[in-house]
């Protein structure tokens, strides 16, 4: 089954907490602390694999989280890091963010990229030992990871992409000039799926072509097959656009030009814009009258477009095709690569963002700042404690309490920690 877009939702692993300990070693006193930091969590990293060509593997699996670091030990001893979560795709994946649509990451290298870094882990009561503090009970805790939906969208990385109608020869053509073996039969939508195949011009020179699943009009609306594969000749540097020029099929070869072009303009107009050679095909079977041919030729160019006579089945103009083609690419750019136009943005955490609200007899303090606070505190140590409650009280969380009403003895809940209100 070929599938070449699949949403999933991926999430790096948390880092481990930093530990709270004190070294106890007989005839030592007052060993001082000693705990570990936590190691840092699992990333989550893309890597290409040639020996995959389509998505199928994100149809039945939807989520991928990588593990967490461990938590320091004692002696200060560092936690164990996650391991990084390898995710394999084809040659050409693009990875968008689900939200914006903007694109991530373009997988046409070979250099693995990490789409969530993990967590970093928190420091043991080691780092907070001071002149003043010689006995800190407390650590940081790890830091979260990075979790995201994201959208993988394969647009396969091919130097020429044949287009045409339905039945005009294009898969004939890709099993001829190459060792693809497509299927092949006289039927419309014989082509379910793109296929690939490696050109050979010479020793050492070669190009890659795709067949796309024929086009019909009204693809880029959603017609037929085409709408679902022309992503895949976006990055084609250039189109050879088969015509049937004996009108077996009982249609117009300029009409049918014109309309598969408006079909690639509506979908995109870079791609209507890609330079493409009009390739007339099955002129076996245009016997004496040469007139369809030609009208073809005349039309290619007033519109300017390189245009050859073809006959996949009797190989006829085959050669002369592959020589032009290879000719037309040495003078284009290179396939194109998506540009990231994603950029995290990293959330302004202030005291603005606290909210203070009564729910039912709770009072209820929340907010990404009141967040960060809590995962600096440890509540079982009294000068960590202490210091959480300057915090609260420097940004004016009492006096917002104060005005809602809140009476000793009543419950007040910041994050997951419930607290008992005392003047």
């Amino acid at each position: 089954m070929f599938i070449d877009v699949a949403k999933i939702r991926i999430a790096s692993g948390k880092g481990g907490d930093g530990k709270v300990s004190f070294h106890r070693e007989k005839y030592v006193a007052a060993g001082g602390p000693d705990g570990g930091d936590g190691g840092r969590g699992g990333s989550v990293v893309f890597k290409v694999d040639d020996n995959l060509s389509t998505l199928l593997d994100f149809r039945y699996k939807k989520k991928y989280i990588a593990p967490p670091g461990e938590p320091g030990g004692s002696k200060r001893c560092k936690g164990k890091d996650g391991a990084d979560l390898v995710i394999r795709v084809p040659r050409g994946t693009v990875i968008r963010d689900q939200s914006t649509g903007q694109v991530i990451k373009d997988l046409s290298g070979d250099e693995p990229f990490v789409v969530a870094k993990g967590g970093n882990g928190g420091w043991g009561n080691t780092h907070f030992a001071t002149p003043t503090r010689q006995a800190p009970r407390f650590a940081k805790p790890g830091q979260p990871g990075v979790e995201r939906e994201i959208v993988l969208e394969l647009k396969l990385l091919a130097d020429v992409g044949l287009v045409g109608f339905p039945n005009v020869g294009k898969s004939t053509l890709l099993s001829m000039v190459s060792a693809a073996r497509p299927k092949i039969a006289n039927y419309h939508f014989t082509t379910l799926v793109p296929n690939l195949g490696v050109v050979r011009v010479g020793e050492e020179q070669s190009f890659v072509m795709a067949d796309i699943p024929g086009i019909i009009e009204g693809a880029a609306g959603g017609a037929g097959l085409g709408h679902d594969f022309l992503r895949h000749i976006d990055r084609c540097r250039l189109l050879l656009h088969l015509v049937d020029v004996s009108g077996s099929e009982g249609r117009d070869p300029v009409q049918d030009v014109e309309t598969i072009n408006a079909e690639l303009a509506g979908y995109s107009e870079f791609l209507a814009a890609r330079p493409q050679i009009i390739v007339a095909n099955k002129t076996d079977l245009l016997g004496d009258d040469r007139a369809p041919a030609e009208r073809l030729r005349a039309y290619a160019a007033e519109k300017g477009f390189d245009f050859l006579e073809l006959s996949a089945a009797t190989n006829t103009g085959v050669q002369e095709l592959i020589h032009k083609t290879w000719d037309s690419l040495q003078e284009l750019p290179p396939v194109f690569v998506y540009e990231p136009e994603f950029v995290e943005a990293e959330p302004e955490v202030t005291e603005r963002d606290i909210k203070v609200e009564k729910v039912e007899d709770y009072f209820v303090i929340s907010g990404a700042w009141v967040d960060k606070l809590m995962g600096s505190v440890n509540t079982d140590d009294y000068e960590s404690r202490m210091y959480m409650d300057r915090m609260l009280k420097n940004a004016g969380v009492y006096d917002r309490l104060e005005e809602l009403g809140v009476n000793e003895g009543d419950f007040v809940v910041i994050g997951e920690i419930e607290f008992e209100y005392v003047r």
